[in-house]
């Protein structure tokens, strides 16, 4: 225990660097974009010139670049995620009220996803090389080829418009009605999963397969063990280490994939908020989304890491 929380304590400290160099990449790219936020605040009106220099100046807009990377950084650590141009609104009101839909449809997806390549290439498995594998096999390469969008878009016709059993949009809170949550994100979180649990599908096979090849387990089932306590014991613990690692890149795609999928369905999450700030040229908010995306990537990702350990304890050793 000791140990894994030496490793922790290390690789929180190397998330340090990186977030700033995350945050020094999303203020360069949003500084250098066409969008001037003086503007942005005034839209919809005629700013005069001195009116445009004073908001400048009052939001330090004028100063040198490094002074405002500084400056941008202490908000960040206060919280601070800046004003929106559109509603006046600070956007870190915007992103709480945002964000708790778009964590729902990507750990919802997530779970779909683990649930369905477990099964998938377990089975696939164990059956190496006979119908359900090859039935598996063609059904994973198709999800993988196939896009979210795309995906979504057959759900909203054939289980939606024509049979009924799903809304086509829309959002309701589950503190108000589980039932109604559970249909309006089953399609959402459906289509954004279909695509990682096809790939996870494929990649937990290909471990499966080579962990049974190995000499403990045939001593194992030689010995008298059920298969399945075999597998379920030990195949997997060590089979797990691969697919984790593609598991915590697909997080990313999941959370990238809410902003089309959320937009389809018409879900206030995430997703939207940032494609409604660029279409109204609202760079705080668009900031805002990316700074707290990027976040909860690096997050995931650390807690992949913990999962590496626990699974495998050669990890521990080696680092």
């Amino acid at each position: 225990m000791i140990a894994v929380l030496r490793i922790l304590v290390r690789r929180v400290a190397l998330l340090v660097p990186l977030m700033l160099g995350v945050v020094l990449f999303v203020f360069l790219v949003m500084r250098f974009s066409d969008v001037d936020p003086a503007s942005a605040f005034f839209q919809g009106s005629n700013p005069t010139a001195r009116q445009l220099h004073d908001f400048r100046e009052r939001n330090g807009l004028l100063d040198p670049l490094p002074v405002r990377y500084v400056h941008f950084v202490g908000g960040l650590l206060h919280g601070d995620l800046g004003t929106s141009a559109l509603t006046r609104a600070p956007v870190r009101d915007q992103v709480a009220t945002a964000l708790p839909l778009t964590l729902q449809l990507t750990f919802l997806g997530l779970a779909i996803a683990v649930v369905l390549s477990l099964l998938g290439g377990v089975t696939a498995a164990v059956h190496r090389d006979r119908l359900p594998d090859q039935i598996i096999r063609v059904v994973s390469l198709i999800g993988v080829a196939a896009p979210a969008y795309w995906l979504a878009l057959l759900m909203i016709q054939y289980l939606a418009v024509d049979r009924g059993w799903f809304p086509t949009g829309g959002y309701i809170n589950p503190a108000d009605s589980l039932t109604g949550w559970l249909r309006t994100m089953t399609l959402p979180a459906l289509a954004l999963s279909l695509p990682v649990a096809a790939q996870l599908t494929r990649i937990v096979r290909t471990s499966v397969v080579e962990e049974l090849d190995k000499d403990y387990v045939r001593t194992a089932i030689g010995s008298g063990l059920p298969p399945r306590v075999v597998v379920g014991r030990n195949v997997l613990r060590n089979a797990l280490v691969n697919p984790l690692t593609v598991l915590g890149l697909r997080v990313g795609y999941l959370l990238g994939g809410a902003v089309v999928i959320e937009t389809i369905f018409a879900l206030p999450g995430m997703g939207k908020l940032m494609i409604d700030a660029v279409q109204n040229g609202d760079p705080a908010v668009v900031q805002g989304v990316v700074l707290t995306t990027a976040t909860g990537f690096v997050v995931v990702n650390l807690v992949i890491d913990v999962l590496y350990l626990l699974l495998n304890p050669r990890l521990r050793e080696a680092s």
